[in-house]
């Protein structure tokens, strides 16, 4: 999302509890993502680009579809907006943003 600090500045702005499909929105302030990890995506295009480097053609690779997904709530945002984030939410979150200790 190149122009996610914009775009999460303008909702949080505006009070507009959003989610992001990546979880660089939420670390730049968004209030929660769910999306395939990047990383995952990342080395799932190198396999296929060290196929077709090996002579495989890409019309005869498979498409895949993404299988790790990962769930991100920041907490002060959260607060921010006067949310409030049920624990049974939360527990299904695969990481907690929370604001830093002073």
């Amino acid at each position: 999302m190149i122009n996610r600090k914009p775009i999460v500045t303008f909702a949080n702005e505006n009070r507009l509890p959003a989610m992001y499909p990546f979880v660089e929105a939420v670390e730049a302030g968004g209030l929660m993502s769910y999306g395939a990890t990047r990383a995952e995506g990342m080395r799932r295009a190198a396999i296929y680009v060290a196929k077709i480097l090996k002579g495989a053609k890409p019309n005869d690779l498979p498409i895949e579809q993404p299988t790790q997904f990962e769930f991100v709530i920041n907490l002060k945002t959260a607060r921010s907006l006067g949310i409030d984030i049920p624990p049974s939410v939360m527990l299904l979150a695969d990481r907690l943003m929370a604001a830093p200790r002073r």
